[in-house]
């Protein structure tokens, strides 16, 4: 079977053996792939890069035709992030965008326009200014609309029907978005969302980074509450994620 080439991002890394290492990677061609590096683990390895985590590696693998796992035969570093080593707050950011991908993507299901947003965030965590709560929103909504899971914030999920931007609305997960006063007895789940929330979730959606700090923890809860019930479980990095501002 040919080799494949592809652009990744290292999102998680495992100890095989003595001397190989299991490298879970993002890939803009191929999506998640979980590769066996043999000989990954030696000090003089031509491997050693690709298991630093968050870094950007061109690989080349063999494919297994039956499952279990690929065979990584080369790996050549493209791009670190060297601003998430001093920054606390960002690598935590990282983290979490890796715990995602990682854990709440299929294997060999490709999302370019995923990778190239995660790419895009992690470059901006290089701006200490920058607002990471808004970062982190925009990319779990990215996230989420490319695993078909978007919220609806025009119309009611429930019934269909357009909410004005001016009335104050609930949310729910289990209808997908937010819900109108008359359906919002139906989802059990609801959970209310003031406008200017709401406006903020629709400019986040729009690819605006920005969130308000009035409506911050607001949106940050919705948004945690959302990707969780996706993954099955609360992500562990959200609680450092959040805590860390």
């Amino acid at each position: 079977m040919p080799a494949e080439r592809a652009l990744a991002l290292v999102i998680r890394g495992t100890d095989w053996s003595e001397t190989s290492r299991i490298a879970t990677l993002w890939t803009r061609e191929f999506g998640k792939i979980r590769a066996l590096a043999k000989g990954g683990r030696r000090l003089k390895s031509s491997f050693e890069v690709a298991f630093d985590l968050l870094s950007v590696v061109e690989v080349m693998f063999l494919r297994k035709a039956h499952g279990g796992l690929d065979l990584l035969t080369e790996a050549t570093l493209r791009e670190r992030f060297p601003h998430l080593r001093s920054d606390l707050r960002a690598l935590y950011c990282g983290y979490y965008f890796a715990e995602l991908l990682a854990d709440g993507t299929f294997d060999y299901d490709p999302h370019p326009n995923l990778f190239d947003a995660t790419l895009d965030a992690l470059r901006s965590l290089a701006d200490p200014a920058g607002d990471r709560a808004a970062l982190a929103s925009a990319f779990e909504l990215v996230w989420l609309g490319e695993l078909g899971y978007s919220p609806r914030f025009e119309e009611c999920a429930g019934c269909g029907s357009a909410v004005p931007a001016e009335v104050r609305v609930s949310f729910s997960v289990a209808a997908g978005g937010i819900v109108c006063a008359a359906c919002a007895g139906s989802f059990a789940d609801r959970r209310g969302l003031s406008v200017e929330g709401r406006s903020a979730l629709r400019n986040l959606s729009a690819g605006r980074r920005e969130l308000p700090a009035a409506v911050r923890t607001e949106v940050r809860q919705l948004l945690g509450h959302k990707v969780s019930s996706i993954l099955g479980r609360r992500p562990k990095m959200l609680a450092y994620l959040d805590g860390a501002g």
